[in-house]
Parts: C-alpha cells; sequence; structure tokens
C-alpha cells in the first residue's frame, strides 16, 4: 500500500514501561500522528518506550556517554531520510510527574512535550543555544496548543499573573 499526502502510512508503537500516572496511549498516539502528517512524512513507524528515571539513565549512558536523569532520548534509525522513517523515543515517566507538578500542569501533557521534542530533534530542530531553544520550544507549545494539549514550555499567563509579576 503506498501513501499519499492525504493518507500517510504511520505504524505508531507505545510501550509502557512504567507508570506513575494514567497515560492515554491513544491521545499520545494521534498527537504522534498529527506531528507526523504537519512534518509531512508520508510513511513512518514512531516506537515510544515510556521508561523511569533507572532505564533512561543507563540508556543516556550507553548512548549518550552521560549517566544522568534526563526526560527524552531519540534517534531515527531511517535508512533513508527522504524515504520511510523509523523513529526510537524513549520518554521518562517519571522525570514527566515531577516537572508537571512543578509547573503546574498535568503529566500527561509533560510527556506529550518530550515526545513533540524528540520527534523535532529529527526534524533537525535544535536546543543547544538559548536562541534555538526558545524556537524549538515555543514550537513545541505551538504544536501541543494546535492539537490540544494546550501550551506547556511557556503557557500563557492570565491577565492577573502578569500583573503580580510586574508589581
Amino acid at each position: 500500500m503506498s501513501a499519499s499526502r492525504n493518507n500517510p502510512d504511520y505504524e505508531i508503537r507505545i510501550h509502557v514501561e512504567t507508570r506513575p500516572f494514567p497515560i492515554n496511549t491513544a491521545r499520545i498516539g494521534k498527537l504522534i500522528r498529527q506531528v507526523l502528517c504537519r512534518f509531512e512524512v508520508p510513511a513512518a513507524c514512531a516506537d515510544i518506550a515510556v521508561m523511569d528515571d533507572t532505564a533512561l539513565s543507563r540508556m543516556h549512558a550507553r548512548y549518550l556517554g552521560r549517566s544522568k536523569i534526563t526526560d527524552v532520548i531519540s534517534f531515527d534509525l531511517s535508512e533513508d531520510p527522504a524515504g520511510f522513517r523509523f523513529f526510537q523515543i524513549f520518554v521518562n515517566a517519571q522525570e514527566a510527574a515531577r516537572q508537571a507538578a512543578r509547573r503546574g500542569h498535568s503529566p500527561q501533557a509533560e510527556l506529550a512535550l518530550y515526545i513533540v521534542h524528540g520527534l523535532l530533534h529529527q526534524f533537525g530542530y535544535d536546543d543547544t543555544s538559548p536562541s534555538l531553544a526558545r524556537r524549538m520550544h515555543r514550537l513545541e507549545d505551538q504544536l501541543l496548543e494546535q492539537y490540544g494539549w494546550g501550551a506547556v514550555y511557556y503557557p500563557r499567563q492570565s491577565e492577573t499573573e502578569r500583573k503580580r509579576k510586574r508589581e
């Protein structure tokens, strides 16, 4: 079966290895499909693993040489980036729960942020400098808002909150 722009061919696999909060895999799968469509990927497999601190720290050390807790690690294992794409994304549910509590939004939304962040890295976005990071985080929030999750990285402040900060 060949995929077209109007009918892309996507296989989304989500493996939940830890569940510190309810994880709506159907909604996450829909988000991944929407992002892949937005970037006009005609055919792809996205393999997502929801892991804990320990598992992701081990991967971080093995593949990136850093043995510390991280939120997301992503790889593009595609043989031909112009053809069928194969993405592997590992996200940390425990870190999502901690950051969501700190920032005041749902851990599901934080987890969605990590997945979008991992995909954007595979589409060439980078966060190695403050200006590149701001650009990437704004796009993450734009995508999350557009697809029903709401801004996570730079949430919109109410007028009351803005006034309080100015005082």
